[in-house]
């Protein structure tokens, strides 16, 4: 990738500030007094739509000439990215459709529909929707709007790392950040490293759906048998091709995958000690965190929730 991304990821918070909501970085003194670490939570739930994902989309979408919007926009999406889209896309008065797979959370889809955005089914994985809806945009001369695999996109998620570097009043030791397709992690990865060198960046993944983690152990892009897993934010694999390996692979200094009962662990936990909702993407990080805990004692972390929409038949398995 030719641009300089943390020069990129500067100039994408300018542009986004009108647009989005710099969100908390809170203390948390329960997970604090939990684990012996200095831990805080960068509060992405509670960012527009309820996902960091708009971040990406809306800086995208700022990116395209009036011609290309009026054309329309494409995007894939098991729901984050699309609400992203469709919330900027009504914020920009221009239109588009939005692909997702077969069972998608309907509490995500409903968040799509709100926006007024098209949805259309196709595939029952999230890489065969990103191949068709790709297809789909070139056969109508649409502009295809990547959940990840894109400049603009990782340059908008890594405007949460800018918050993080401002926000936190000391350098973090690590930064803990869920991954699906890695456009989060890349973007927040190479902003801090070009800030705070030190600072270490934590992939993590479900045990039932690691693409990415593969793939780097690989030292190529592979495709994976995935489980079910709670985290449906971050599941699916990675498009031949995807930049945010190479990304992963440079910037991502350990990886943690958790269990199923882990994440629902922490999502409980943190249900109960912060009092807000957070979606099964988000739960990977905390979940990492604490299972990872003691080799951070005394040490500066935050950790990323990267989102809250979580539907209420799925939040009733977590709670119980």
């Amino acid at each position: 990738m030719s641009m300089n991304l943390p020069e990129a990821v500067r100039q994408a918070q300018a542009r986004l500030r009108p647009h989005v909501r710099e969100t908390p970085l809170d203390y948390s003194l329960a997970f604090s007094q939990m684990t012996g670490a200095r831990v805080w939570l960068k509060l992405e739930n509670l960012q527009q739509t309820g996902s960091f994902k708009v971040r990406g989309a809306i800086h995208k979408l700022l990116s395209l000439s009036s011609e290309q919007l009026q054309k329309g926009v494409v995007a894939a999406s098991s729901g984050n990215h699309g609400a992203g889209v469709a919330f900027g896309l009504a914020r920009l008065g221009a239109r588009g459709v939005v692909f997702v797979p077969e069972g998608a959370s309907q509490t995500k889809l409903e968040a799509i529909h709100r926006y007024g955005l098209e949805v259309r089914y196709h595939g029952t994985t999230g890489d065969d929707t990103e191949m068709y809806a790709r297809r789909y945009a070139d056969q109508h001369r649409m502009e295809y709007l990547s959940p990840y695999n894109d400049p603009e996109v990782i340059a908008g998620q890594g405007t949460v790392g800018v918050e993080i570097a401002h926000q936190t009043p000391e350098t973090p030791d690590a930064v803990f950040v869920t991954v699906g397709g890695g456009g989060l992690i890349s973007g927040i990865g190479s902003y801090l490293k070009s800030v705070h060198p030190t600072t270490r960046i934590v992939g993590c993944q479900p045990e039932n759906d690691a693409a990415m983690l593969a793939s780097v152990q690989a030292g190529e892009i592979v495709k994976i048998q995935a489980r079910p897993t709670l985290s449906d934010g971050s599941a699916g694999g990675l498009e031949p091709g995807a930049i945010t390996f190479e990304l992963c692979k440079r910037l991502v200094d350990a990886w943690v995958t958790v269990s199923e009962a882990e994440i629902r662990a922490a999502m409980r936990l943190f249900i109960e000690s912060q009092h807000q909702l957070l979606e099964g993407a988000a739960g990977v990080a905390l979940a990492a965190f604490l299972k990872s805990s003691r080799q951070y004692q005394g040490q500066t972390v935050v950790i990323v929730i990267c989102g809250t929409n979580i539907s209420l038949s799925v939040l009733q398995t977590v709670i119980v």
